[in-house]
């Protein structure tokens, strides 16, 4: 699947539909990195037009767990053993970016990295995660 067919496949998923899911920028196998932009919807926030933290966490770890998949052509659904986000600016509507990278992928375990940004480039949330690495389900 190219980057659009897959885009358009995410998009079709109810999960990233209330997510607010756009599209994935970029991705590199090789690097085991991804980039996906979503949409911070007025419905993704509480009060002052603050997005609540659990969709921040949300896009980072979605971005992490995409980190994974593709390198491994995805054969493996990473299952989230630890996650750590450190919040470090609020989000607000518009356009963020999720990026994440692989840091090791061992047999059964990886551990990735994860950042979030508003449109203007600026950090609004890390995040890292330790995933179990478990075969997706043969459909």
């Amino acid at each position: 699947m190219d980057i659009e067919e897959r885009s358009q496949h995410m998009r079709e998923q109810p999960l990233f539909q209330g997510m607010g899911f756009c599209r994935i920028l970029d991705f590199s196998k090789e690097e085991s990195s991804i980039r996906l932009e979503y949409i911070a919807e007025h419905r993704h926030c509480h009060s002052g037009n603050i997005v609540q933290g659990g969709y921040v966490t949300g896009w980072i770890d979605s971005a992490m767990a995409h980190s994974v998949m593709i390198p491994t052509n995805f054969e493996f659904s990473p299952l989230t053993l630890e996650l750590k986000i450190t919040f470090l600016k609020s989000a607000n509507p518009g356009p963020v970016i999720a990026e994440a990278k692989v840091i090791k992928l061992g047999r059964s375990i990886a551990f990735v990295e994860g950042s979030l940004f508003d449109n203007a480039g600026n950090l609004i949330a890390k995040g890292t995660s330790t995933n179990k690495l478990v075969p997706m389900p043969k459909q």
